[in-house]
């Protein structure tokens, strides 16, 4: 059974930079789009980035544009979102999550996989 955990999260200041990490353990598969959304307290869970099983396509929110980086290690099974520029409304729960067939969505329930999350938090 494939597990997807993530790691790096943290308190930052605002500015700062984190950088997430998420770890596939287990049988693992290929051709799997992953991708990093968020749920700031409050609110619904929404996408930040996504990226293709080669990493040719990848697709991230509005919000985070410019600032995050998704990339991918498929030797290493890994998945990592640099994040800088950071500010207090990135502050939320960001979770990995692994996508067995089809490319990259902005929809959760795409999604087969999920992380149980890493805690950001942006001080201003």
């Amino acid at each position: 059974q494939v597990q997807l955990v993530e790691s790096g999260g943290g308190l930052v200041q605002a500015g700062g930079s984190l950088r997430l990490s998420c770890a596939a353990s287990g049988r693992t598969f290929n051709n799997v789009a992953m991708a990093w959304f968020r749920q700031a307290p409050g609110k619904g869970r929404e996408f930040a980035a996504g990226i293709t099983w080669s990493g040719i396509s990848i697709v991230y929110a509005d919000s985070v544009k410019g600032r995050f980086t998704i990339s991918r290690d498929n030797a290493k099974n890994m998945v990592y979102l640099q994040m800088n520029s950071l500010k207090p409304e990135d502050t939320a729960v960001y979770y990995c999550a692994a996508r067995r067939y089809g490319s990259v969505s902005r929809g959760e329930n795409a999604y087969d996989l999920w992380g149980q999350g890493t805690q950001v938090t942006v001080s201003s």
